[in-house]
């Protein structure tokens, strides 16, 4: 069983062994319960260097010390099986041993470096995947990963017997190592869908550990929780009622309330429409005729673009039901002429999981969107949009936090959404979309939404990124 991570960087790439808290310059050798883990580097560079994780496994030992199936019918099943070759829950077992330190992202020394995002690629030489390599993206590509995989056959000597569910797994991503470490720890036993181990409470408590910040989000979170606890319904219920609540609809209807109180905050200055007008504004000046609005809600955007018929392919997605529920109803899909019930679409989907659907298109809209992602998961989004689906133009409005001290009803400190993750000041949304332009290609011009304070700036920020 072995897996690698490599860092790659124009310097200090050996800064890697200061994260793993093990040093580049000798191997490092753990008793565990199933074995022994090593750490080596046989990569070690200013530009790259590599980290090796590999497990020795003794599989009489696994079976002996734990609770296996008895019955002289399993007697050949205990003792000759792939545990010792194949990644598995054992891995994740020995992850967290090994590198204890570094899941918590501390650094006694590079503390620094545990919290900025690097460039890193991991390695894994068999992983069994139920569900082959579409779960494998399903999985990795929402959290930012760029996939390959590569299957192998039963046996290279008789293809005629097919393919294994084993495969050799690449994954690229510009993340934190704790968040790396973190991921794999979780989605290694979701891909094998088994464990070595008994299965109870302790397990829902280690899932919401690890997949802090990143699960609740997840597209497949449901099928994450089902797997990583055996399929065992209570846990599962549990961890989702504590990870998203007891039921989606509830949160909807929150989500719902929350805008609401929003509106009432911008009431004042109509900010609602006034968004919507710069968008359209941008919109018809592009020449833009097939739109996709990201996060379109209840569909207010949507609206507007039908009645406008320069747009003649209009496509809403939303990550509630019942927000397309409502923005269906609203729009009156079922009483438009069929000629107009053609130019547009809405769809179920996240912002942070690459979809073919999203392709194609001449702009793409997301209004007051960002706000809502947890900051790690917008390495995601980022892909997803400006990377896989890349419109020829991007509208991308967010509030301005430096305007809230304007609203006399916004307590101080307090954000405008009960659900924003962050509100960003002009300085911080002007860095990140510099980031987009830089790695993607675009280039971008910001524009004020609202009444212009000479200070404190717009309450609505607005970036339009254009192809260079």
């Amino acid at each position: 069983m072995l897996l690698t991570i490599s860092y790659t960087a124009g310097q200090s790439a050996t800064d890697l062994g200061y994260l793993l808290h093990k040093s580049p310059y000798r191997v490092h050798s753990l008793e565990q319960v199933f074995g022994q883990t090593h750490v080596f580097y046989p990569e070690i560079s200013s530009d790259c260097c590599t980290a090796v994780l590999t497990l020795d496994i003794d599989p009489v030992g696994l079976v002996r010390n734990r609770r296996g199936p008895s019955g002289e019918a399993h007697i050949f099943e205990q003792y000759v099986n792939d545990r010792p070759y194949a990644a598995s829950s054992i891995l994740s077992v020995a992850l967290a041993r090994t590198f204890g330190t570094a899941f918590t992202g501390r650094s006694k020394e590079r503390q620094e470096l545990a919290d900025k995002a690097l460039q890193l690629v991991a390695r894994i030489k068999v992983v069994p995947c139920r569900g082959g390599e579409s779960l494998l993206k399903r999985l990795f590509e929402p959290l930012g990963y760029e996939t390959s995989a590569k299957r192998h056959p039963l046996d290279e000597k008789f293809p005629e017997w097919g393919e294994s569910p084993y495969f050799t797994v690449t994954l690229k991503s510009t993340i934190r190592l704790s968040d790396l470490l973190r991921h794999l720890y979780v989605l290694i036993p979701v891909l094998d869908d088994d464990k070595h181990y008994w299965v109870g409470d302790a397990e829902v408590e280690k899932l919401l550990r690890h997949g802090e910040g990143w699960l609740r989000e997840h597209p497949e979170r449901e099928l994450i929780t089902n797997r990583y606890l055996k399929h065992q319904k209570g846990l599962s219920r549990e961890a989702l009622s504590r990870l998203i609540g007891e039921e989606e609809p509830a949160a909807d209807e929150i989500a719902e309330i929350h805008t609401l109180q929003e509106e009432a905050i911008e009431k004042k200055i109509s900010l609602a429409e006034q968004r919507i007008g710069a968008v359209m504004a941008a919109l018809r000046s592009s020449g833009a005729k097939r739109v996709v609005d990201l996060g379109c809600g209840e569909g207010r955007l949507l609206r507007e673009l039908l009645r406008d018929k320069a747009f003649t392919e209009i496509l809403g997605m939303d990550v509630s039901h019942r927000a397309l529920e409502v923005a269906s109803q609203k729009l009156r899909l079922e009483d438009l002429p069929a000629m107009q019930r053609e130019r547009i679409r809405l769809i179920h989907g996240s912002l942070t999981y690459k979809d073919k659907r999203l392709a194609g298109y001449d702009a793409a809209t997301v209004i007051e969107v960002i706000e809502h992602q947890d900051p790690p998961r917008l390495a995601s989004f980022e892909r997803v949009l400006f990377e896989f689906a890349r419109p020829r133009m991007v509208v991308i409005t967010t509030p301005n936090v430096e305007y809230n001290v304007k609203f006399e009803t916004l307590p101080t400190g307090k954000m405008r959404h009960k659900d924003h993750r962050f509100e960003w000041s002009r300085a911080e949304f002007q860095s990140w979309a510099s980031g987009i332009v830089e790695r993607f290609g675009y280039s971008v011009r910001y524009l004020p939404v609202g009444p212009d304070d000479l200070t404190l700036g717009s309450p609505t920020q607005m970036a339009i990124f254009t192809i260079q």
